[in-house]
Formats: structure tokens, sequence, C-alpha cells
């Protein structure tokens, strides 16, 4: 199967034809001429591409950690292009705005996303106008982020089972805090801990350092969070029980992964990808998954990533779109008994 041949809801092509109007326009008079003359017409309209700059919608502020990482990584993706990739921050909504902007744009490769999984999560716990699955495109799965259990310094706890025994000993007496309802970190802590039939305190916060700052104080027993729990731990404040990554991490080596401690499905790392509109033609896709799998794996991205505790997690096309599709199909079930799935509009 080659790279860009994964199921696709609706398919771009019938053969070599568009199936939409749009996608006849998009083709323009000069592939007509071409195809005439017995050129095959998807492979010469596109063969020159990219014939002017790209647009990369971030859906996050400026200066942020990712958005630094994905101008360095738009700029070495830029070396293979041959054109400019020109960000465009569109934050708010925790990061959802990318994918009505998607579902927006013509598909013809020059506007894609970064499009965190948290979008595919959002579409099944509200009634939104847009559907991920099938209104976006992947193009490749490019990183993630570390989780971890946090709890004070002054803790009794010194391991994830201290945690879990004392909490299964004062039923509803844990408190216990995440980054909001339906995140990544409020997921993993209900999976984890459903498990055990533990009941428990769970307090949302809608920032990282409010949430740090409470469990440094001890006002939360323990919270889960990613990687923004770094400085608070090298300054000696908390320390991490657990991490939701697939390996150790470098910087913190003596500290256990879930999975090694008995959860094999435990890997939560909220990987993030680029796509495009869905209709993009496939080999405008595996051009853009060259270019940038060339920036992804070059070593200034590398220690970009790097310098934020971020690590590649990279997949092709096919593999990307087939880890997203189990996402939500694990997910849908969780949120379901949750009961955090949206209801049916009346």
């Amino acid at each position: 199967m080659r790279r860009t041949d994964f199921p696709s809801p609706r398919p771009p092509y019938a053969g070599t034809r568009p199936t939409s109007r749009r996608e006849w326009l998009g083709l323009g008079l000069g592939s007509a001429v071409l195809a005439a003359a017995g050129w095959p017409a998807r492979a010469a309209t596109h063969r020159s591409w990219p014939e002017r700059p790209i647009t990369l919608i971030v859906p996050w502020p400026a200066g942020g950690q990712t958005d630094l990482t994905l101008r360095i990584l738009s700029d070495e993706a830029e070396k293979w292009l041959g054109q400019a990739i020109v960000v465009m921050n569109k934050p708010g909504a925790g990061g959802t705005q990318v994918a009505p902007a998607l579902k927006m744009a013509n598909p013809d490769g020059y506007t894609i996303g970064q499009v965190p999984i948290t979008v595919y999560r959002y579409a099944l716990m509200h009634n939104v106008l847009w559907d991920p699955v099938a209104d976006l495109s992947p193009i490749l799965q490019v990183s993630g982020v570390s989780f971890g259990v946090l709890v004070p310094s002054s803790s009794a706890w010194n391991s994830w089972a201290d945690l879990v025994a004392w909490a299964k000993k004062h039923p509803g007496e844990l408190i216990l805090g995440s980054t909001g309802v339906g995140t990544t970190a409020h997921l993993a802590t209900e999976e984890l801990l459903r498990q055990h039939k533990v009941e428990y305190v769970h307090v949302p916060y809608k920032g990282t350092a409010d949430q740090m700052l409470a469990v440094a104080s001890g006002r939360l027993m323990a919270g889960v969070n990613s990687t923004g729990f770094a400085p608070w731990v090298d300054q000696g404040k908390m320390r991490i029980l657990a991490l939701f990554s697939a390996e150790r991490s470098p910087r913190w080596p003596e500290v256990p992964t879930m999975r090694e401690l008995g959860y094999p499905q435990a890997v939560y790392t909220s990987p993030w990808g680029l796509a495009a509109p869905q209709g993009t033609p496939p080999d405008v896709i595996a051009k853009l998954h060259d270019a940038f799998r060339q920036a992804v794996f070059s070593p200034r991205h590398r220690e970009a990533l790097a310098r934020f505790d971020q690590s590649i997690n990279y997949l092709n096309t096919a593999d990307y779109r087939a880890a997203v599709l189990q996402t939500v199909e694990q997910e849908r079930q969780l949120l379901g008994r949750m009961n955090l799935l949206a209801k049916p509009p009346q």
C-alpha cells in the first residue's frame, strides 16, 4: 500500500476525475489542455506544486512552545518545498479553531494546519458544525508531550502505588486536579483510577500555572499535567510519581512510566500532527509529507523539541490516519462511560 493510500470517507477522486465543482475549478484550464494532449490530468496538474507560499494554521498564541517549534519545523520544510511557509496563529477554543478553518479552505495544499488530538475529542464532546475525521486529510504525525502524576514535595506518597493504596482506603477523599474536564490529563487519570474503582474528587483548572501552584502548596493532593510542571520539579516544589509516556524521560530517568507499572494501554502523549482539507490531492499530500518528514528529523527541529521536553513521535500518512481513528474510537467509549459525549441536538 502506498503511503498516501488511506481510507477516506470522502474520496477526492473517482479514478483520476475530481468529484466536486471546487476541485474542477482547482485543476484549471491548463490541465484540460494537457489531458487532451494525452497527459494524465492529475499528475500533470500537480507536478510543479507548490508554486506559491503555503499557509500553516497554528491554533495557539504566537510565542508559545508549540508555536516556536512549528516555526522551526516550517523553516526546515521550506528547504524541501522551495516555497515559503507562512504561519498564521488562530488561538482560542482549546486549539480547535484549526478544524473549521481547514474545512473552509480550498483543498489544494496551500492551506494546512497543526491539529492536536484534542480537536477530535472536542468534536465528540460538543455539537459542532465540523467533523475532523471527515473534513481533515492527515499528512503526518509529528510529536506529543509528556504527562505525569505530580504530588507536593511534602507528600508521604513516593509512588503511584502509594497514592492508589491510600485512595482505596479513603473513598472519596483523594483530591486530584487536571487541566480541565475532558482534557488528556483528565482522561488519563480517569482511566487508571476507574480500573482500581477509586472514588475521588476531580478539580479542573484552566491553566498549568494555577494547577501547579495548587499542587506545590498542598491544596491539591496530586495533579496530572504535561511538562509545564518541569520548573516546579526542578525547584524541588513537587515530585513526579509516574509518567504517561511510552518510554522513560531522559530528563527524569528515575521516574517509571505507567506502562512499566502494569498499565500497557496507559500511554497518553496528546500527539499532534499536520493535516490539510479533505479532498487535497494525494500527490500533494505526498509532497507535503515528504518535505515535513525531512524537517521533523532535522537537527534543528530535534533540538527545539528537546528544549521543551518533547520527542519525535512520527507517523506517516496512512499510520497517522489509522492512529487517529483508533484514538477516536477509544475516547468515544471512555467519554461515554464518563457521560461526556455530546447529546444529540434537539
